[in-house]
């Protein structure tokens, strides 16, 4: 059974994609994540304010994208984006 994400892509007065997560990123619904992320060219800001739980699993479809994310990360996530590393690799901002 998959775990509850909610994808919505929205753009910025720029032109830059927004890709606003809401839920839990896991094993069980990574391929509707990184399929948005493969079908979604040039720079990209991944909202993951609403992410309640990201695994090993949403970590990986995230690292061959991490030139090109912006991460707009809740207090929760900022550990695991620290020690995975991808905090080094992408720009990333706090909510709020």
């Amino acid at each position: 059974m998959a775990t509850h994400l909610t994808l919505t892509p929205s753009r910025r007065p720029d032109g830059i994609v927004v890709l606003t997560a809401v839920g839990e990123i896991d094993m069980s619904n990574t391929t509707d994540l990184a399929a948005l992320l493969d079908s979604t060219p040039g720079p990209l800001v991944l909202d993951l304010t609403a992410v309640e739980y990201l695994d090993s699993a949403g970590l990986s479809v995230l690292f061959p994208h991490a030139e090109r994310l912006e991460l707009i990360s809740n207090p929760l996530l900022d550990p695991v984006l620290t020690v995975s590393g991808l905090s080094d690799l992408t720009t990333t901002h706090p909510a709020g």
